[in-house]
């Protein structure tokens, strides 16, 4: 009898143990909208079986179900303008490779990133306007004899191959601010439209960039038609409608990356996100559709929720969020909370696959940058000779990019409305909830997965990253 109870009471003692091994720890890292916390690794979170949890526990609950899946996430990053280029090449070789691990490394305290952004010819954050053929005036180039991508040479090409020494499979996205002036109506970097009898020199025009970049050892995973089509103020930019990008998809630039074995995938629209008609009106085409792996868009207008409209219509097409700036005149507190809560939680939860950031770097005056360009973009990055300073999208980024790796699966979690959050599943098994309070009040909150329960305490306008 007493060997009997001596087994049973080992048994019991054994089965504790194991619940007791079985209960996980989630890391929890903080940035909070005062400063105080950017990024900062807290004390572990421990989960206990939901039996042992007190009253005092109990508060607004986040509960994760990763048997609901969702899309797959290629990463988050930044736009790497010619300006952000030259101000980062610009740095002592030390100083350099030591921002260049920061910001692409994969080790603890390393953002990174794995995914960027690069104008196809300038944008208007480079110090001049040029696309890669240009021509005297009243000259044109059908057979892009004069294409050339030299200027990509002095900056951007050298410090994409360091980056890629570091991160290998960053995927990019390049887009164009504007077709060559001698392609256009109005034969002018700002504004007009790209002449129908230019499609197939345009389309052609592409394919040896992309060729080009290819054998400069940088590899482009995607391209967007054209940046911000519905904006014709920018210098440089070009108007064109969904009508002219569906035709200009349809019936040349598809037909001529198939024919030139270009896997490199077309993204439509590029713009904001109170225009969903735009990539649906091409969608709708279903030989154009053929080509396009999916829609890109911006949130200067409309609601994030647009995003979940197209894919809702076409969900065998992807998402893509592919820039938001940050100004020089907002708030650290504002700007954090309002990126946070509608790009990295608003857009991934309405099927992103990714979130770029606008500019990577820029100098204190704010530039470069062309003229008629943007005179009020901070960089994630302030550079000023050997300083350099971190602002509201740094930590953007930051806050999500290292703990969600490439791969990443979306999984269900239950919205609040004071209480963001989204959540995820990393190729390597573990789960990453990234909660924001977005109230003026700290609160507790309770994070459920499965039979096991942790709560928290997230300060006033603070977002946390749980990792377990």
């Amino acid at each position: 009898m007493q060997s009997i109870k001596f087994v049973i009471l080992l048994t019991l003692l054994l089965s504790s143990r194991v619940c007791t091994a079985q209960n996980k720890v989630a890391q929890v890292f903080l940035t909070s909208g005062d400063q105080k916390h950017l990024v900062e690794r807290q004390p572990p979170l421990p989960f206990h079986t939901r039996e042992r949890v007190q009253p005092a526990y109990q508060g607004r609950t986040v509960t994760v179900d990763a048997s609901k899946k969702y899309q797959t996430i290629d990463g988050f990053g930044y736009c790497l303008t010619d300006g952000s280029a030259r101000l980062i090449s610009s740095l002592q070789m030390e100083d350099r490779k030591a921002l260049l691990q920061e910001l692409f490394g994969n080790k603890p305290g390393q953002l990174a990133i794995r995914y960027l952004r690069i104008s196809i010819g300038a944008s208007d954050l480079s110090d001049s306007v040029y696309s890669y053929d240009d021509m005297p005036e009243s000259m044109t180039d059908i057979q892009l004899e004069h294409f050339s991508i030299d200027k990509a040479n002095i900056h951007l090409i050298p410090l994409l191959k360091e980056i890629r020494t570091i991160q290998p499979s960053i995927k990019i996205l390049a887009s164009p601010w504007s077709a060559p002036s001698w392609m256009k109506s109005n034969d002018a970097t700002k504004g007009g439209r790209l002449l129908p009898r230019y499609y197939e020199a345009y389309a052609h025009y592409f394919v040896r960039y992309l060729n080009a970049m290819l054998k400069a050892g940088i590899p482009i995973d995607a391209i967007t038609i054209q940046n911000e089509p519905l904006n014709p103020n920018n210098n440089p930019s070009m108007y064109m409608s969904a009508e002219a990008e569906l035709a200009f998809i349809k019936n040349y630039l598809g037909p001529v990356f198939k024919s030139n074995a270009i896997k490199t995938k077309i993204q439509i629209y590029d713009h904001n996100a109170n225009r969903p008609d735009y990539p649906m009106t091409i969608l709708a085409d279903s030989v154009a559709a053929g080509f396009v792996d999916g829609s890109a868009f911006h949130l200067y207008e409309g609601e994030i929720t647009a995003l979940s409209r197209v894919h809702d219509s076409y969900p065998d097409k992807n998402i893509y969020f592919t820039e938001q700036y940050t100004p020089s005149g907002g708030s650290f507190k504002g700007d954090f909370l309002w990126h946070t809560q509608q790009l990295i939680i608003g857009a991934v939860r309405n099927w992103s696959r990714n979130v770029i950031e606008w500019n990577l770097a820029a100098s204190p005056e704010l530039g470069p940058h062309t003229r008629g360009g943007c005179t009020t973009c901070l960089g994630a990055l302030t550079i000023e000779k050997k300083v350099i300073s971190r602002n509201p999208s740094y930590y953007i980024i930051a806050q999500i990019s290292g703990f969600v790796p490439a791969g990443s699966v979306r999984i269900a979690s239950n919205p609040l409305e004071q209480l963001p959050n989204v959540c995820f599943l990393t190729p390597g098994g573990q789960k990453v909830c990234l909660i924001l309070n977005t109230t003026e009040q700290p609160q507790t909150v309770t994070l459920n997965d499965q039979q096991q329960t942790a709560a928290i305490n997230i300060p006033p306008v603070s977002t946390v990253t749980l990792i377990w």
